[in-house]
């Protein structure tokens, strides 16, 4: 009941709203093609790095192939033990390159970021200026960019729910 009077009331005051397209604003925006460009030229040469990890890493694994039934027990734990490493350094630099906050992303956020910190402020200017309550992003599904912070009834939810 709270929550059904809490929308009435809410949708009585004419909203005022834009959409954008923050897709469409980045892809016309020279310096984001820049900064696009230097960070595929950093996948680009990471990837390469990787890849002659990787051959190294089959050539010594033909070779072992090819020799363990003449190598002594010993001789072949250590060589095994050797292509067990290269693969982990292998995978530590896959992830340490293109992991989950890695190289490629650290650069994106050097080199994105700031652009992507510009566009939003720009949407957060015009939002103001010209009164807009909300700001819709249609690059990527809806999404809100900017809400009037008055129009926010998140307290009046909790406290409809008894959270203080």
């Amino acid at each position: 009941m709270a929550m059904a009077a809490l929308l009435l009331n809410t949708m009585g005051y004419a909203q005022r709203y834009a959409v954008i397209d923050t897709k469409y604003i980045l892809e016309r925006m020279p310096d984001y093609k820049e900064a696009q460009k230097k960070l595929d030229q950093f996948s680009e040469q990471w990837q390469k790095e990787i890849e002659l990890k990787q051959s190294e890493l089959d050539a010594m694994y033909r070779s072992f192939e090819s020799e363990q039934v003449m190598l002594s027990p010993t001789l072949r734990k250590k060589r095994e033990d050797e292509l067990f490493n290269r693969e982990k350094e292998l995978r530590d630099l896959q992830k340490r390159r293109f992991g989950f906050e890695g190289d490629l992303f650290r650069k994106r956020q050097e080199l994105v970021k700031p652009i992507q910190d510009r566009v939003y402020n720009a949407i957060q200017k015009l939002a103001v200026d010209r009164q807009y309550d909300f700001i819709l992003d249609k690059s990527e599904g809806i999404t809100v960019i900017f809400a009037d912070p008055r129009l926010d009834r998140s307290d009046d939810v909790l406290k409809a729910l008894g959270v203080k």
